[in-house]
């Protein structure tokens, strides 16, 4: 239910501190017990109801340091949950899980704030989108393509490259985007807000995207619920305005880790390798809400951090069973320097297809997938024996992957500012006319370093 106001925490009934256990301090109601997720203040420090121990007792979940309370505080109780401002008051924002501003300007003057708990939309209400998102970017456009409306994970471990993707996405689609866009920084850096925010700036797309930030030095409930606080602000644009919206997440991981951590603070005993036992329900309640409906859509593009590489963790196992395209960053791939570092054997997506991409483009991609993992089995044997001991043909299937691998990098803009080339886009015609022409030769004039960091092969024609 939408309120117009925000809700005031001075006009409550009252209840007293009975414990504190690091971040969970347990509550005694004496009149009526608040609801699970009802907001609650003691002082200025926000708490959030998450269990009912019975007897007027609850047990809520500290959203700031619980350093200076003491037992028999008194805390006041909202009567509801968090409440957040949306519409066009919170565009070109930062903003924190409350809604509140962390840019240094005064609140949003919004008309409207809703509670950032709500259901995924009706079955009744959702359409499924056959449309192709063009991100500029050549790896994914061809072996990944990104739906619109739907959700796309970047894979990788720490410094592969998903945040320096992710910002090279929002480069390359807001500026073409008619909607708005919406980033989710979940336990990231404060740095790389600092830096995004002012790249937006410069870049002038900041005024159509919102900016919400739980950082990684704030409380787990801070950071569990701050993805909730971004999808209700999304929703509004969806729903309200019939607007498609860009949502950006960084690091999606750190959402289940956040979640994990309120789940130990709780008591509940941990399921498998340590995480908590409502892992799979908690995800889908966030990823259920990102959906297209008849009114719009919300299109999201989501890092995932991969803990030790191993993709048979079970966060990473879970967040793959809701995406529709999963883009894997390689360390090997960006150890060689093959930036953006994909891995072309790994990713996948369920818009790869005949009917949705057209067939030239699935006959590409496949003869691409094909002849880079040739050269993978090939690899071995040139490591013993060396290239010279190789067939004709297979020699010429080296030379092509090799081509197509450094074919597949592209120089982005938004490193040029330290990496000194400016950044290219490329559109997925000149994608797949470049690797259509490196597939069908068998002899090159032109060296593989030729083919490394370029756009289309327009490029190599203009060095010569």
């Amino acid at each position: 239910m939408a309120l117009k106001t925000p809700l005031n925490p001075d006009s409550m009934t009252d209840g007293r501190i009975a414990a504190i256990r690091g971040g969970v301090v347990d509550v005694k109601f004496d009149g009526p017990v608040p609801s699970i997720h009802d907001l609650l203040y003691v002082g200025k420090i926000a708490l959030e109801v998450a269990g009912l121990i019975g007897n007027g007792m609850v047990r809520a979940i500290a959203m700031a340091p619980v350093r200076g309370l003491g037992l028999g505080m008194t805390v006041r109780a909202t009567g509801g949950p968090i409440h957040v401002p949306v519409g066009d008051a919170v565009l070109g924002r930062m903003l924190d899980v409350f809604g509140a501003p962390i840019d240094d300007r005064p609140a949003p003057m919004a008309t409207e704030y809703r509670s950032i708990h709500q259901s995924p939309p009706k079955l009744s209400d959702r359409v499924l989108h056959s449309q192709i998102l063009e991100t500029g970017i050549k790896a994914i456009d061809l072996l990944s393509p990104i739906e619109r409306g739907g959700k796309t994970g970047l894979f990788g471990g720490a410094g592969v490259g998903k945040t320096v993707l992710i910002t090279e996405l929002i480069n390359n689609t807001v500026e073409r985007h008619k909607g708005v866009s919406l980033f989710c920084g979940i336990g990231e850096r404060s740095r790389e807000a600092e830096e995004l925010y002012r790249e937006m700036g410069v870049a002038g797309v900041r005024e159509k995207t919102v900016m919400l930030f739980g950082q990684m030095n704030e409380a787990p409930g801070v950071r569990f619920l701050v993805g909730n606080t971004a999808l209700t602000m999304a929703e509004y644009f969806r729903d309200d305005k019939g607007q498609d919206v860009l949502l950006l997440i960084d690091n999606i991981f750190r959402f289940v880790q956040a979640g994990s951590e309120v789940s130990g603070l709780m008591g509940r005993m941990p399921s498998r390798v340590g995480y908590q036992p409502t892992l799979a329900t908690e995800l889908a309640a966030l990823e259920e809400r990102i959906t297209s409906t008849i009114r719009g859509a919300i299109t999201s593009i989501q890092a995932v951090y991969v803990p030790a590489d191993d993709f048979t963790d079970p966060a990473a196992a879970h967040i793959f069973s809701h995406l529709s395209a999963s883009v894997v960053l390689s360390r090997k791939r960006a150890s060689e320097g093959l930036y953006p570092a994909v891995d072309p054997l790994a990713s996948a997506s369920v818009m790869l297809t005949p009917s949705v991409v057209g067939q030239r483009h699935y006959d590409i991609a496949r003869a691409v997938r094909r002849t880079l993992a040739e050269y993978e089995e090939l690899r071995d044997i040139i490591a013993m024996l060396g290239l010279e001991e190789l067939s004709s043909a297979d020699r010429a299937t080296v030379a092509r992957a090799r081509r197509l691998e450094r074919f597949l990098t592209q120089p982005f803009f938004t490193t040029g500012s330290f990496s000194g080339m400016d950044g290219k886009r490329v559109a997925i015609e000149d994608t797949l006319t470049g690797c259509e022409t490196i597939l069908a030769q068998t002899q090159f004039d032109r060296p593989e370093s030729a083919y490394y960091m370029i756009g289309g092969l327009d490029d190599l024609e203009a060095n010569p």
